[in-house]
């Protein structure tokens, strides 16, 4: 097994070697030569300078390098053109839909040479061995990925939180970072549960990754006063500007879930210092990744947005660096650094013509020159879908008590494709059971235990989804071990559910009982083993069956998954019932 191979890197460095080349007893293996170099630390462009390497390290930077070169060494003029650190995504989500290798052929292509990414998706389905297996993925990569503990908020009592042996052991990791991202809702409104797991990461030196959507004012200062370092979730310029002003780093998105950059470039005019700003993608989506990039677009996308260059190549380097006190090997071009560097034309056009990381060229005009490293993941990884057998279409029926003509119920509110409200309406009672209303767009919606309490599920009602006919489910459902399910017809419920039990995860949309798009998952039922392309074109597939059935949402996928989701407001749904976020209780479907 593979592990802290970064660290490993940086305790076996070999600084005597170092010493030499810079002084020219040793030969570097590699020399950028004639090069604009970005100086992130002072905000320079630096004429004629050269950069030398030996294996993964920064040797020396300077205008006169040449007593650095050999027979050997590997010389590259880069003409005057720019030289800028290796880009990092301080904030992602790699355990989704592709596996690493499947996603890295894309990432390393553009300059993204860092990943730090969440691993709260596989903790609630496969527990602390298979977060293991999903970093030993990570590891011996062409690049370098780190990854943060899972703090685990979930609407589900049975997934909620995270044992103190497993944190410690995760915690002892020197490719874990921190702890992910900690639901400020999970946080005021359990304090018994979770500053104990806040106080132990902030013992072992580490850093706690913020989740602030929606909390101001006093319930905000609370938070970050419990140790809070960052969060991703501001998508205004005023609530970047308050988090601030409240010192912590404030992560702006611009990937596939959330596009916030154009909005919050606004602060580039308000004079406040912008050295705690970090960009992040929290995750690309297959499509995106394959027709925009990583963090090259993002950077690009900043520099559109009116952002000064030098400060916006600095958002993707070493204000990342610094804060996950990772800059004494990372984040900029030094003596002493990881060798992470791209050649672009200039500081305007993020497009790079070489990628180097760990001192080796990975990629050269958007091609990959090497190959990731696939990894062979446990059996127990691949068998995560628990289901005791197949699911009757009985489960999905909506008894009612006796001798009731009508009953309030609450339903979940489509409000938008992703927020939720609680809607209470008297339904009637037909032969025994609460039905669908398809005039007032009423489905069911279904959420099915997969792990602790396999098959116990909750059937709810959900209004605005759009489904005339068919079903449609998926085994990736947020922050739970859920399997979520929403459907206008309860056969093809079963069918849907059922055939993720066969495949052990997928996203699965069926109509008059019959499979009509459908990807499998069936790494932790989370990751296809399918290359992007095939991904995207599958994804694409099941958007617009989804379509047909009614759906009118632009990523029908990230709408059903997130219905179980313990951070966007309001109602949503687990095995164990609806549950209101405003105050975490978990509520029955009839209103009494």
């Amino acid at each position: 097994m593979q592990t802290d191979v970064v660290m490993t890197d940086e305790r076996n460095r070999d600084l005597g070697q170092l010493m030499r080349v810079a002084l020219g007893e040793e030969k570097a293996d590699l020399v950028i030569q004639n090069a604009r170099l970005l100086n992130v630390y002072t905000g320079e462009l630096l004429d004629n300078h050269s950069v030398s390497v030996r294996g993964k390290w920064i040797a020396c930077v300077g205008n006169e390098l040449e007593h650095t070169i050999g027979p050997e060494t590997e010389v590259i003029d880069a003409a005057g053109k720019t030289v800028i650190p290796g880009l990092i995504d301080g904030h992602t989500h790699l355990a989704s839909l592709f596996s690493i290798e499947a996603f890295l052929k894309y990432a390393i292509a553009g300059g993204t040479t860092t990943l730090i990414t969440e691993t709260i998706e596989p903790y609630p389905v496969a527990g602390y061995a298979g977060v293991i297996d999903f970093l030993e993925s990570l590891a011996e990569q062409p690049v370098k990925i780190y990854a943060t503990a899972p703090f685990m908020a979930s609407t589900s009592r049975k997934a909620r939180g995270i044992p103190m042996e497993a944190l410690q052991n995760f915690l002892e990791r020197d490719d874990i970072l921190g702890l992910g991202e900690s639901y400020w809702q999970a946080v005021l409104q359990e304090p018994d549960l979770t500053l104990p797991i806040l106080e132990e990461t902030l013992r072992s030196g580490k850093t706690l990754e913020g989740h602030s959507a929606g909390a101001g004012g006093k319930k905000l200062m609370a938070y970050i006063a419990a140790g809070i370092s960052s969060c991703h979730e501001p998508i205004q310029a005023e609530e970047v500007l308050e988090r601030l002003r409240l010192g912590i780093y404030v992560m702006v998105r611009e990937g596939s879930i959330r596009r916030d950059l154009k909005a919050i470039s606004k602060i580039k005019d308000s004079g406040v210092d912008l050295r705690r700003l970090i960009l992040v993608t929290d995750g690309v989506a297959p499509k995106d990744l394959m027709e925009k990039g990583c963090m090259e677009y993002v950077v690009q996308k900043a520099i559109d947005c009116g952002f000064d260059p030098v400060a916006a190549i600095q958002m993707a380097t070493l204000n990342v660096a610094e804060h996950f006190s990772l800059d004494g090997v990372l984040g900029g071009i030094a003596p002493g650094r990881y060798a992470d560097m791209l050649i672009i034309p200039d500081t305007e056009t993020i497009r790079a013509e070489y990628v180097i990381s760990n001192g080796r060229i990975i990629a050269r005009d958007g091609h990959a020159l090497v190959n990731p490293r696939p990894h062979q993941y446990e059996p127990k990884s691949l068998k995560t879908v628990q289901l005791p057998g197949t699911i009757p279409s009985s489960e999905f029926t909506i008894p009612a008590p006796e001798n009731a003509d009508s009953l309030t119920v609450r339903i979940i509110d489509m409000i938008t494709d992703l927020v939720t409200g609680e809607l209470k309406m008297a339904l009637p009672v037909t032969n025994g059971e609460i039905n669908r209303d398809f005039q007032q767009d009423i489905i069911k919606v279904a959420a099915i235990d997969r792990t602790y309490r396999p098959g116990k599920l909750c059937v709810g009602l959900i209004k605005g989804f759009g489904l005339k006919s068919g079903a449609f489910a998926c085994s990736a459902a947020w922050d739970t071990s859920d399997i979520i399910v929403v459907g206008a017809d309860d056969c093809d419920m079963a069918l849907a559910v059922n055939r993720i039990r066969e495949l052990q995860g997928g996203a699965i949309v069926c109509e008059k009982e019959i499979i009509q798009a459908e990807l499998a998952l069936p790494v932790f039922g989370l990751l296809s083993t399918e290359p992007i392309e095939s991904i995207a074109k599958k994804l694409d597939e099941i958007e617009n069956a989804v379509a047909v059935l009614g759906c009118p949402f632009p990523d029908p996928l990230l709408t059903l998954i997130t219905l179980t989701g313990a951070a966007i407001p309001y109602l949503r749904i687990c095995e164990e019932g609806l549950v209101n976020l405003k105050d975490g209780k978990t509520l029955g479907l009839f209103v009494e």
